[in-house]
């Protein structure tokens, strides 16, 4: 377990009137980095309405650190790779926990804390653990599904045309003012007498941490601005927007800008490659003047974040990077395809900061981790387009 200094509270808190007004709370949070990152409304909701309760987060211990500092979290309890439901359960009974908000859907999440014994533990219902929850919560009505499309949906779908838009302004759910995934846990939070109006997302990185990574990998004697490329994506190549499409995008914002690039990626060997073949014909169309710092599998995830902090923009597909540097506040380029911003936009919904671009494919978006077709949702965002988009966003 460990315990974190608390920065400046974003929200006024409010101290709790009647009810429910519990002295431990423990949040069993996410698994991914970007759903990590859409919690963090419901979170600073949270220590709004309960501004003297002690506020600790179950976190893999992966993205233990994304909560340095963080304003609504005094504690972080690790969840080791591969640890049981038995062994996590031991370890929170010590806690003596009040009340526990799961955030995940799973099963294993609800089990966690009804073995640690938590009296009031509140998550959303799902089947087979409505057993484990003293409150199962329903979807809400505005919720919508990222339900995958079938190969013969998607086919006949292309074959019919339908449903094509002619601007990407049209191109959005009918629901969506309040479609977006941050509303999910908001609405668990609702339950225990938190506000469930949405705030920005917000994570926290201090100045000297910004300053200690720009020195430990070189980028303290840069003076051009500097930007953000993200190619790569955990969930699968259906989110990628082409390779080649990144490099032309890249070389001509750096003939309009003088940019600096950092190419940022993951340790995987996939990550790798995309971003080293993306830097090394970077530096080649840049007339060999090394504009590209190819900081793939060398960062940690506070340097991420200290670095992301530091971007002008980020160019970036729809991944947990993305989420990241938009509730740093550095503003997004990035395109959609397989997967909607309505739901999983960054930051908060409709900030003008952030361009998101879609084409017009009417299998878009099909939620689906590779394309069974031709991948016309991202050919058709042209490099001219992201290029615009991204200059935009620094005259901003």
């Amino acid at each position: 377990m460990e315990r974190h200094p608390q920065s400046s509270i974003l929200i006024e808190p409010k101290r709790s009137e009647g009810g429910l007004d519990p002295r431990s709370i423990l949040v069993r949070g996410t698994n991914w980095l970007g759903d990590a990152v859409m919690t963090t409304p419901a979170l600073l909701r949270l220590r709004e309405k309960f501004p003297e309760a002690h506020l600790a987060l179950l976190t893999p211990e992966k993205l233990r650190d994304l909560w340095i500092g963080h304003p609504a979290v005094n504690e972080t309890i690790s969840l080791a790779p591969g640890e049981s439901v038995f062994a996590v359960g031991k370890r929170l009974r010590a806690g003596k926990f009040d009340v526990a908000l799961v955030l995940p859907n799973s099963q294993r999440s609800a089990i966690e804390v009804w073995l640690a014994g938590i009296p009031q533990r509140i998550g959303y219902a799902r089947p087979w653990r409505g057993f484990f929850l003293t409150q199962a919560i329903g979807q809400r009505a505005e919720a919508v599904k990222m339900r995958k499309r079938s190969i013969g949906e998607i086919k006949k779908l292309v074959a019919a045309d339908v449903n094509r838009r002619t601007s990407d302004e049209n191109r959005v759910f009918a629901s969506a003012g309040t479609a977006h995934q941050i509303h999910d846990y908001l609405h668990l939070t609702a339950a225990l007498g938190a506000n469930p109006e949405p705030v920005a997302p917000h994570l926290f990185v201090a100045q000297d941490e910004v300053e200690a990574a720009k020195k430990k990998f070189g980028l303290d004697k840069i003076s051009n601005p500097m930007l953000g490329l993200n190619a790569s994506a955990e969930y699968g190549g259906a989110k990628m927007w082409p390779r080649l499409s990144f490099t032309a995008a890249a070389d001509e914002i750096w003939r309009r800008t003088n940019c600096a690039w950092l190419v940022f990626g993951g340790r995987s060997e996939t990550d790798k490659v995309i971003a080293n073949s993306i830097a090394a014909v970077g530096n080649s169309l840049a007339a060999n003047k090394n504009e590209m710092v190819n900081l793939a599998g060398k960062t940690s995830l506070r340097d991420l974040m200290a670095l992301l902090k530091c971007c002008r923009v980020l160019l970036t597909n729809d991944t947990g990077p993305m989420h990241v540097a938009a509730a740093l506040g550095t503003p997004v380029v990035a395109p959609f395809g397989s997967t909607s911003p309505e739901l999983t936009g960054p930051g908060l919904p409709g900030d003008p900061r952030h361009r998101l671009l879609k084409s017009d494919a009417p299998c878009s978006p099909c939620f689906l981790r590779e394309c069974p077709i031709d991948f016309r949702c991202m050919n058709g965002i042209s490099a001219g387009r992201v290029v615009e988009a991204v200059v935009a966003a620094l005259r901003d």
